[in-house]
């Protein structure tokens, strides 16, 4: 027990430090069109949004984080009684060490118990049977499960998984068996046009694409060895707005989510501006409430709402899914994305 919990706040840790990182998720890449006249005032806008079945009142949430340790406990405290603040939705971290280690689900099962009416999504690994998804759900008395994909952390991870031959079929049983949304997502590698439709094929319609640009798992597992032999691995993966682009053919047969590297409401627009329907913010939320404090946080939060509002007003998008109605133009990097991908990205 004392490894995983020492593992997971060496998580926490490490996340934090990267906190400064230079890499970008690609979204300064993405500029919208200055229009003189938007035509429209700041009450006419709507925060909300849909993710399948999932309502949520503001398109931007806590991403999963944390969870199985005392200190994971303290943060998902603060994380819950945030999110029930500002009325957002909150994923936890994966819930698999309270799966083994019984001991442990508290840290988990306190974000409900502090947001007893929030919209709360826990998280497993793809790895995982349906029975342990169920498991998963009621734990948390969940709305939704993300199930997460990460390879390239468990193989650089020095105690990871090295058989990754069932995840397709582990997730296909586990959207066939819960009664809640379920959610795949990457955790910062991105995601290509050729895994969205593996998932597409096996039922899956909420996609978190997660893309390069925040916390980088290669890092804080690489960090974690001895020899730290995988330094050249650390441009790894797509940027999330490369993601965005591959999910761009799609985006009328699943919901897709923008997480990775996200800091502001621009970097939401922009999200937002290639097909997003939501996005989850980690790093940025877990710096925040080790640096500044829960109320600071509130208060962050209240403005970036305040702030999103003014930016859609300015462009002249009344609602989330009207934002990539409007003209972006995106950089040289990014159509040539496009170009080798043979993606014909254009507007609806």
């Amino acid at each position: 027990m004392t490894t995983h919990w020492n593992r997971k706040d060496q998580h926490i840790h490490l996340a934090e430090m990267q906190y400064q990182n230079t890499s970008t998720n690609g979204l300064d890449g993405v500029r919208f069109v200055h229009q003189s006249f938007s035509e429209i005032k700041t009450e006419d806008v709507q925060l909300n949004t849909q993710l399948g079945s999932l309502s949520l009142d503001y398109p931007f949430f806590i991403n999963a984080m944390t969870g199985g340790s005392e200190k994971a406990h303290v943060i998902n405290q603060n994380l819950a009684t945030i999110a029930k603040e500002t009325n957002l939705a909150m994923a936890v971290g994966s819930v698999s060490v309270a799966l083994k280690e019984p001991e442990t689900a508290e840290s988990f099962k306190i974000v409900r118990k502090t947001n007893p009416n929030g919209l709360i999504i826990s998280n497993l690994g793809a790895h995982h049977s349906a029975d342990n998804a169920k498991k998963a759900v009621d734990l948390l008395e969940a709305n939704a499960l993300q199930i997460h994909v990460n390879t390239p952390q468990e193989l650089v991870m020095p105690e990871g998984d090295r058989d990754f031959t069932n995840w397709l079929n582990n997730i296909e049983e586990i959207v066939k068996s819960i009664s809640v949304p379920v959610i795949v997502k990457e955790v910062g590698f991105g995601m290509s046009k050729e895994t969205i439709q593996q998932l597409l094929d096996i039922g899956v319609d909420i996609i978190d694409v997660s893309g390069r640009g925040g916390t980088n798992f290669i890092h804080i597992e690489n960090e974690r060895r001895d020899h730290k032999e995988f330094d050249y691995l650390l441009n790894w993966g797509q940027t999330t707005a490369e993601s965005l682009l591959e999910a761009h053919f799609y985006r009328k047969q699943a919901d897709f989510i923008a997480s990775g590297g996200i800091k502001n409401p621009l970097h939401m627009l922009a999200a937002f501006g290639l097909g997003a329907k939501a996005v989850g913010i980690s790093g940025e939320f877990l710096h925040m409430i080790l640096t500044k404090g829960n109320q600071v946080s509130i208060e962050q939060i209240e403005s970036w709402k305040e702030e999103l509002t003014f930016l859609m007003t300015m462009i002249g998008a009344k609602t989330i899914v009207d934002i990539e109605k409007k003209p972006i133009i995106l950089s040289t990097d990014l159509t040539n994305w496009c170009s080798q991908r043979y993606i014909n990205f254009k507007h609806q």
